[in-house]
């Protein structure tokens, strides 16, 4: 039996440690109270590397943070300016849920679910900063696909005929294409690396 030498080289290639992390809330309101334990007519939770990092619902009206480092480097301000929003989204939701059931000719007979979700992904680089990777800012109707935001090409994308009205309308508002990129590739980001 004849052995071949086996010779490792060390050092001729260059390994960059990088993580990939990411930063998404999640929103899910129902059209009416269900009546069922730990489900809220609406709610809303921030997730760090897909961990609960903070919750609200309506019930309890307040958003709290579901770390101990968010309490305790986050003023209370933060918390304050978050609940407001939280409510701001509560209401947001009550009425478009009513608007998709009427255009899906749905009545109140039936419970019906929207959901939004939107966050980044970043990927840290060697000096220490978090490079954008991808946005995504999407809503689902009663388990089904129904909007999301192509980033790359600042448009809307209904995969579904209920939601082209929707797309139209979002697509003539600039503003609004600006600033959900603007969002995702650098507000988001910025409390990511925060976080």
């Amino acid at each position: 039996m004849h052995l071949l030498p086996f010779v490792v080289l060390l050092g001729t290639a260059v390994t960059v440690y990088s993580e990939k992390h990411s930063l998404s809330y999640i929103y899910t309101a129902f059209s009416k109270p269900v009546d069922l334990p730990g489900l809220h007519e609406f709610t809303a939770m921030g997730l760090l590397d897909n961990r609960m990092i903070d919750y609200y619902d309506s019930d309890h009206q307040i958003k709290v943070p579901k770390e101990d480092w968010m309490e305790q480097h986050l003023e209370p301000e933060y918390w304050e300016k978050g609940t407001q929003s939280r409510k701001s989204k509560q209401q947001w939701f009550k009425v478009n849920i009513d608007i998709l059931m009427k255009r899906m000719r749905q009545n109140n007979t039936d419970t019906h679910v929207l959901q939004w979700m939107h966050g980044c992904e970043g990927e840290t680089q060697s000096d220490g900063t978090m490079k954008f990777v991808r946005g995504m800012d999407m809503y689902n109707y009663d388990g089904n696909d129904f909007l999301s935001f192509d980033d790359n090409n600042q448009v809307w994308i209904a995969p579904i005929h209920a939601a082209e009205e929707t797309k139209r309308k979002w697509d003539e508002v600039q503003v609004l294409k600006e600033y959900t990129k603007g969002y995702l590739e650098k507000e988001c980001m910025e409390w990511m690396s925060k976080f």
